[in-house]
């Protein structure tokens, strides 16, 4: 086997690896990035030295949540194009990209201030969800449930903004139902 393939994970170590990361989705997602990793080993029920087998620093482990919130929104925007109608599909992908963007400006933050490049590890799965969401604007689109003048690029800049607001509006859900109502509304033709 040559250096550069790498041995699967044993069961229990994959298991405690997905565990790690659940964990670290929901305590960095609920507390910020300023948890020690100490405590997110102990949420998960391992010792802090299996948490550094598996992510070297608390930098690979914030990496590793932000590949991983990637990875789910790309699953479920595939589910929803493969179960939804077009429109449902655009709106349901609208809301899971925003629910799963929470906190992630003080994740690249804490990168940053790490010297780590936050976006390199998240291209790959970024081109995938751009593609994802081209494919779903066009559907709704052609349905007529979206207005015909917004490109790519203006839906990434407003799904940009919509969870920059509920950054700001945190747990309040009336608030940030009406922002998507308003949003929403927004991107119906008239």
């Amino acid at each position: 086997m040559s250096g550069a393939q790498e041995r699967p994970l044993r069961a229990d170590a994959a298991r405690n690896r997905a565990k790690l990361l659940a964990v670290a989705t929901e305590v960095f997602t609920t507390r910020g990035v300023g948890v020690p990793t100490e405590e997110i080993a102990q949420a998960a029920g391992v010792g802090v030295g299996t948490l550094f087998r598996h992510f070297p620093t608390k930098e690979a482990l914030l990496s590793a949540v932000m590949v991983r919130r990637l990875e789910t929104i790309a699953a479920e925007t595939a589910r929803l194009a493969a179960e939804a109608e077009p429109a449902d599909a655009f709106f349901g992908c609208f809301r899971v990209v925003v629910d799963q963007s929470s906190g992630k400006s003080e994740f690249t933050q804490a990168l940053a201030a790490a010297g780590v490049d936050a976006h390199a590890p998240l291209q790959e799965s970024s081109m995938v969800i751009q593609a994802q969401l081209a494919d779903l604007l066009a559907g709704a689109q052609q349905v007529g449930a979206v207005r015909p003048d917004l490109g790519l690029l203006e839906l990434i800049a407003l799904l940009v903004g919509t969870s920059t607001m509920m950054d700001h509006l945190g747990t309040d859900a009336p608030a940030r139902e009406r922002v998507f109502d308003v949003v929403f509304d927004g991107l119906r033709p008239r």
